[in-house]
């Protein structure tokens, strides 16, 4: 790590969640009534779907809702500048699960340790800030790992490194996907998602979007970041979170509340210690890709399957 901001370290934030925050999660992206193992917390195998800790840096502790641009611009980045949470959408995520979740926090301290792994100026673009959080029990194991880029929309031109480029890991060309999954969205789902603890307003009404040249409301990006990966374990890994390891995506285009998701996938036969690597693409019905760069390390137990 190099350059302006790199390196920085967030305070660590306190995080917590009760079975009813872990059942709204699994409700929000796309879980169904044959996997109440997400849905019910009398299941008898009743399990925290594995991508919920993506949602507790927005979180945190809180159980109201809260004033989501003064907490993104609270702590600042030391020698960049101090960018508009305002006109910010997420860019890449990528997440390594190490350790099943509690049914809830109760009776231990879970924490967020957050870092700065670079700031990069992409120009007029915008600029891109990656970070390094893991989700940890306080003086105890590691539970989940993420890294993640945030766009910061037309601030840019500030004089900082353009950036490494990125590892692409595109979908096999001329080959049918082994799997789909799809997911109509409806005009409320962006509004119940939300809360997850997420109240960005570009989620909720027109004007933030309609500012940013989106026309008006879209999606929360990791709403299709969570069904995506919901939709990929419930095809190929029986819905069983012991299926997957370690899933990204790219943000390649927004989702309007309305929009139907369709996510191929394909097998690689790529072997490492018994994982799997799958790529795969999100699209919108009518053809434009929505995630990109689509990569999971599963442990496949479905045959070829349409949904």
């Amino acid at each position: 790590m190099s350059g302006p901001g790199a390196g920085f370290e967030y305070p660590p934030e306190e995080v917590a969640w009760l079975k009813r925050d872990a059942l709204l999660f699994a409700n929000s992206i796309g879980c169904t009534a044959d996997e109440l193992h997400f849905l019910y917390e009398l299941h008898p195998n009743y399990q925290v779907f594995p991508t919920y800790p993506i949602i507790l840096p927005f979180k945190q502790t809180d159980q109201e809702v809260i004033d989501f641009y003064a907490r993104e611009g609270s702590t600042p980045i030391p020698d960049v500048p101090k960018f508009d949470s305002r006109r910010v959408v997420d860019g890449q995520r990528l997440m390594t699960f190490l350790k099943p979740l509690p049914p809830s926090s109760k009776g231990k301290t879970f924490e967020l340790r957050t870092k700065v792994l670079g700031v990069y100026d992409k120009s007029k673009a915008g600029s891109v800030v990656e970070t390094e959080t893991v989700l940890a029990e306080k003086g105890g194991d590691v539970y989940a790992r993420a890294v993640g880029s945030a766009f910061f929309v037309g601030q840019g031109n500030w004089g900082g490194p353009k950036g490494p480029s990125t590892v692409n890991f595109p979908p096999p060309e001329g080959k049918e996907p082994d799997a789909v999954h799809t997911l109509q969205t409806t005009g409320e789902s962006a509004l119940l998602y939300r809360l997850n603890g997420d109240y960005n307003p570009l989620h909720a009404t027109p004007e933030p979007g309609q500012k940013m040249g989106f026309g008006g409301t879209i999606m929360h990006g990791l709403f299709s970041w969570n069904s995506a990966c919901h939709g990929l374990l419930k095809v190929l890994g029986g819905s069983d979170p012991a299926n997957i390891k370690e899933f990204q995506a790219r943000f390649a285009a927004p989702v309007k509340p309305g929009d139907k998701l369709i996510t191929e996938a394909w097998r690689t036969g790529d072997l490492n210690d018994g994982w799997e690597e799958i790529r795969f693409v999100t699209k919108v019905e009518a053809g434009k890709v929505v995630l990109s760069n689509g990569r999971a390390l599963m442990k496949c137990v479905a045959g070829k399957s349409k949904l």
